[in-house]
């Protein structure tokens, strides 16, 4: 077996990983907190991820400097769609269903859109440094793969500094762990949920831009991140940022190392083999909630 190979496959099954790790904490957070399982989850990424195609090809924006744009125009629309729609059906009695349906539905709508706006056909973040190679050893890193892969990281990072030390993050998992006995301490549970609701939207943005590095992207590519977005949370634990972001990288290893040594219909055996075991052996998850 060649070593070097394996190492290498490792090492991009974990820029693949972190990139699925930070579309991944957004969405635990507004299932855990909220009890809402947005199915469009993955739309909002994949039109970040366009949205920067489109400053990097008309203005020669880069686009990491585009999360400066996207991130607050995400988290914007969303908290105005949180208010709209989501708020409503917060009074029906299956929550998690009836959030899933409508949420589908607004998948469908944002991913007709993006067929009308940049239609079908696959597109590539090309940045002066696409071409650029860190040689690291006898290992080859694309520069594009690891801003990917440090963009995910440090988003990651910044979300859980966020929930451990500042007062709305803290309200937040206030609000998750004990919602009635944290509105007794002022906490105004609609602010925080708008809140939580926009920041979680605002990470897939910056999730859907850090998977655009390391691979192309069409308008219904959020399908399949969205069945990995399901796999992660699932194993990671809903409501767990840094579990999330574990079974990210756990399960970016096994995908690299799939795609490497086996043929590509077994990747995904192997994968949902994985969820299948954690869900009959650890159904909430191989970690507990940290929230």
């Amino acid at each position: 077996m060649n070593t070097v190979l394996v190492l290498q496959s490792l090492i991009g099954g974990i820029m693949m990983g972190a990139a699925y790790a930070l579309l991944g904490v957004g969405f635990s957070l507004s299932w855990g907190v909220m009890k809402v399982i947005n199915i469009a989850h993955a739309s909002f990424g994949l039109i970040a991820a366009f949205i920067a195609y489109s400053l990097l090809t008309r203005f020669a924006v880069d686009p990491i400097l585009s999360l400066v744009v996207t991130l607050p125009l995400l988290f914007l629309a969303s908290a105005f769609l949180y208010r709209i729609l989501i708020v409503p059906i917060t009074k029906a009695k299956e929550v998690i269903v009836a959030s899933m349906i409508l949420t589908f539905g607004v998948a469908i709508i944002l991913e007709n859109t993006m067929l009308l706006l940049w239609g079908p056909d696959p597109r590539l973040l090309t940045t002066w440094y696409t071409s650029k190679v860190l040689v690291v050893g006898p290992f080859y890193l694309q520069y594009t793969r690891v801003a990917g892969f440090l963009m995910a990281v440090a988003g990651v990072l910044l979300i859980h500094l966020f929930l451990k030390k500042t007062y709305t993050g803290k309200a937040v998992r206030a609000a998750w762990q004990q919602p009635e006995a944290s509105q007794l301490c002022g906490v105004n549970l609609k602010r925080i949920s708008t809140i939580t609701f926009g920041l979680a939207v605002a990470s897939a943005g910056a999730g859907g831009i850090s998977m655009a590095f390391l691979y192309s992207f069409e308008p219904h590519a959020h399908n399949l991140w969205l069945v990995h977005l399901f796999l992660v949370v699932i194993v990671g634990g809903v409501g767990n940022v840094l579990g999330t972001a574990a079974a990210g990288l756990l399960i970016g290893v096994i995908t690299g190392l799939s795609m490497a040594f086996l043929p590509y219909q077994w990747v995904n055996f192997l994968t949902f083999g994985l969820l299948m075991i954690v869900l009959v052996s650890r159904p909430y998850g191989l970690f507990q909630s940290e929230v």
